[in-house]
């Protein structure tokens, strides 16, 4: 009898090795190299190009329709899918324990099934009879919403050809598993096995099966890189898991745009939409206090108002602080580099922290002037303009730099009744200003200050 051969396989990027490492070459983590058997394919068919079931096709001569997609009642999942469930995709879904992956998909399940699709929830975390318990809380009870509670793939494939469903959901990936590996649930081989698996499975059948994926201490999926390529949507749920705010965002979207976010808040009965979250986010803001100031971001197509807080307070050590919460701390120390340089604010002994409040993270270099002035007001110890928004990229020279969607911006900052909006001189030309608002345009961040603080 032929020697079973194994192979080691990390559980963190995938990579494959004959002998037992102490730490991957590829992602550099230790202890992660798992021992699996592997699989021999013997008696292999080649198949000829007569039995071939796909052929080539001219790109002009292929004939598409307009997929409709599956719009659920929550209309911030649909924006971030980019207007709905569209059929035979495959959706991952990650997040932090506890924050609500499992209460969003039964919800949205729920609405779905309202709609008079038949939904199919299949938990391997939990049993049918807890799902339930879960389910009158958060008061999901529809007909066409079918719970399972299984693990191995082959069954679950089954109950699908015998339900034919029009959504699958799958709590969670890391639960299930292939009995034609040898491998454990969880690890990189039936995970990648199973997600292709159900990739076939939404491909062929034209079913929308939605995946929810375990994260690892860096917030990344847990599982191979490959998983997230896979995939058609990959969202990811934010959060601070004592905070009742919540962030639904699209880190990959074939078929929309991935700079969407949805905004949820989390109470007793589930998950509730927030339409206003420049309102939110600005409701507990302080007036005329030092280092406070309100910019108007872009998530999307969707403006945001954000209060950027900003603290300075002096050090003693020779490397001073610079703690940065909800932006990059590296864009921090760029603008306070400016800020020291061109405007002559002396802050290399001064401990800096910078944060956005309400818990979201922006990535958009329009957020820059904001941040300096910010600074600049908690470094003088003076408040600016309690109705002022200051938007703009700062550049390394001290000029402030066009953004985009200026109209937007704006028009939202005067819905709030802001009455003063600083903005890139550049961005003044090509569109007229909206009544009952000031907009003032700058060219440097000398001129905004000088603005800020009344010079």
């Amino acid at each position: 009898m032929a020697k079973a051969k194994t192979k080691f396989v990390c559980q963190e990027c995938g990579f494959e090795s004959a002998k037992w490492l102490g730490k991957c070459p590829s992602c550099q983590a230790w202890n992660t190299m798992v021992e699996e058997l592997v699989k021999l394919e013997k008696n292999l068919k080649t198949l000829s190009l007569t039995e071939a079931v796909s052929i080539p096709q001219s790109l002009k001569e292929i004939k598409t329709d307009n997929e409709q997609r599956l719009a659920t009642s929550m209309g911030e999942l649909n924006r971030v899918l980019g207007g709905g469930i569209v059929p035979g995709s495959l959706i991952l879904v990650g997040g932090d324990p506890g924050i609500g992956k499992s209460t969003l998909l039964l919800q949205s399940s729920q609405s779905i099934a309202s709609l008079g699709y038949k939904v199919l929830y299949v938990s391997g975390e939990e049993s049918v009879k807890q799902t339930k318990l879960r389910a009158e809380r958060l008061g999901v009870d529809s007909l066409n919403l079918y719970v399972l509670t299984e693990n191995q793939l082959e069954l679950i494939e089954g109950h699908i050809a015998e339900q034919k469903p029009a959504v699958v959901v799958i709590d969670s990936i890391q639960t299930m598993y292939h009995p034609q590996i040898t491998s454990a649930p969880g690890s990189v081989s039936q995970v990648r096995e199973c997600t292709a698996q159900l990739m076939r499975i939404a491909k062929s059948k034209g079913i929308a099966i939605i995946i929810v994926g375990h994260v690892t201490k860096q917030g990344e999926i847990a599982g191979p890189r490959l998983l997230e390529h896979m995939v058609d949507t990959v969202l990811y749920f934010e959060g601070e898991r004592h905070h009742t705010y919540r962030i639904l965002r699209a880190v990959k979207n074939r078929f929309g745009s991935t700079n969407e976010i949805g905004i949820f808040e989390m109470k007793e009965r589930g998950l509730e939409e927030v339409n206003n979250p420049s309102e939110l986010f600005l409701s507990e803001r302080p007036l005329e206090v030092p280092g406070s100031s309100v910019v108007a971001t872009m998530e999307g197509t969707r403006p945001v108002l954000v209060e950027v807080q900003a603290l300075l307070s002096s050090t003693n050590f020779a490397a001073p602080r610079r703690v940065a919460t909800g932006v990059d701390h590296q864009r921090v120390a760029l603008i306070m580099a400016v800020l020291e340089k061109r405007i002559g604010l002396f802050l290399q002994n001064h401990d800096a922290y910078v944060n956005i409040a309400g818990g979201i993270k922006i990535a958009e270099t329009g957020i820059d002037l904001s941040i300096a002035v910010s600074i600049a007001s908690s470094f003088r110890d003076k408040s600016i303009g309690k109705y002022d928004v200051y938007i703009g990229e700062v550049g390394l020279t001290g000029e402030v730099r066009a953004v985009s969607r200026i109209e937007q911006r704006v028009m939202e900052a005067k819905k709030l009744g802001f009455q003063r909006v600083i903005i890139p001189k550049r961005n003044l030309k090509g569109w007229n200003a909206p009544e009952n608002i000031q907009v003032i345009g700058v060219q440097t961040v000398a001129e905004a200050l000088n603005i800020a603080f009344g010079g």
